[in-house]
């Protein structure tokens, strides 16, 4: 829906180690080539311009994408699968595929939600610089499923084939370069393949409208959501009039300050996602999808329901402990909390 308030998850999630390494590499670039570089590519990642090609052109645009994207994707994606994760918290991906995975921010975001447990790890991008840089980062992790993944140059389109035994395919910030028959064929390919499969895309109009139309493939394929949506019926969202998408925080490195402007030291990244599954789990509780309001004595609360419609509820004072849980919820979360209250 709207913008609204971030999840809980803060800048500090990013781990240390890949940090540091980002801010090395910036060293030697000039900051207007680097600028110029992540402009072109935020241009790019918010799907405007579908293409056959690889975005990540260079070490330069490479060097400037990850320094600038890197924070914002991990942050997503760990959200998304953040909530795979406490819908079927016994579950652990013994093997992950990352198509279009560039400089690996879905894996190390994979590696931050399950670090437990060994795990297979393939990296699949048509850019062989994005590759590289990957490999190099995965070394400072000290993760065996970062430093031991394959990093494998593939065309990412209607020819892309994935292994049989994939636990978990990601596809992150990448269906908006694709034309839409290679974009489609991914998707079937990633359904057809793994046990579950997380797809996350720009917080737009547009971004969601890929996230919409890849969860109706998945569902179509016998797949099940089970985040963020409460069934797998059609979205309630009145195509045009509005769409659904939610927020993490990001800390803002220098080269965010340069691009963007602004002193904040944070900036909150907005994504649409889905996420499905071919084995049996709980499907997410009724999802708020709008800041919820505070009145005198009352709370406002939009909610995306399990009854495949779009409600609004008011708790008031009188509710005593749902109504403190309800000044506390936060826009992307469940409804009523599923810890109970």
């Amino acid at each position: 829906m709207h913008a609204a308030e971030p999840t809980r998850a803060g800048a500090s999630d990013v781990p240390d180690a890949l940090r540091t390494a980002l801010a090395r590499l910036l060293d030697g670039l000039p900051p207007r080539q680097a600028a110029q570089a992540v402009e072109r590519l935020i241009a790019s990642y918010r799907g405007r311009t579908p293409t056959d090609a690889p975005v990540l052109r260079d070490r330069s645009d490479v060097a400037a994408y990850a320094a600038y994207r890197m924070p914002a994707t991990f942050e997503a994606v760990r959200s998304a699968l953040g909530a795979v994760r406490e819908l079927v918290p016994d579950w652990v991906p013994a093997s992950h595929t990352d198509v279009g995975g560039g400089t690996g921010a879905a894996t190390w975001a994979v590696a931050a939600t399950w670090p437990e447990g060994e795990r297979r790890t393939t990296v699949l991008d048509w850019a062989e610089s994005a590759l590289a840089l990957g490999r190099e980062l995965a070394e400072v992790s000290g993760q065996p499923a970062l430093t031991s993944a394959q990093w494998r140059r593939r065309v990412i389109g209607s020819g892309l084939v994935l292994p049989e035994d994939t636990d978990l395919v990601t596809v992150s910030y990448v269906l908006g370069e694709l034309a839409e028959d290679d974009r489609s064929a991914v998707v079937d390919e990633a359904a057809r393949a793994a046990r579950a499969v997380v797809l996350v895309e720009p917080g737009t109009p547009d971004g969601y409208r890929r996230i919409i139309e890849a969860r109706d493939r998945l569902i179509a394929a016998g797949l099940r959501v089970v985040a963020p949506c409460p069934h797998s019926a059609a979205c309630p969202i009145e195509p045009g009039a509005d769409w659904c998408h939610f927020a993490a925080r990001v800390g803002r490195s220098s080269l965010h300050r340069q691009v963007k402007g602004g002193s904040l030291p944070y900036e909150d990244e907005k994504f649409s996602y889905v996420a499905a599954v071919d084995f049996p789990a709980p499907t997410a509780g009724n999802r708020v999808v709008r800041r919820p309001r505070l009145r005198k004595g009352q709370v406002l609360l939009d909610l995306c329901a399990s009854d495949e419609a779009l409600h609004r509820t008011t708790v008031t004072k009188r509710q005593g402990p749902l109504y403190r849980a309800a000044r506390d919820a936060e826009w992307g979360e469940e409804w009523p909390p599923r810890s109970g209250i």
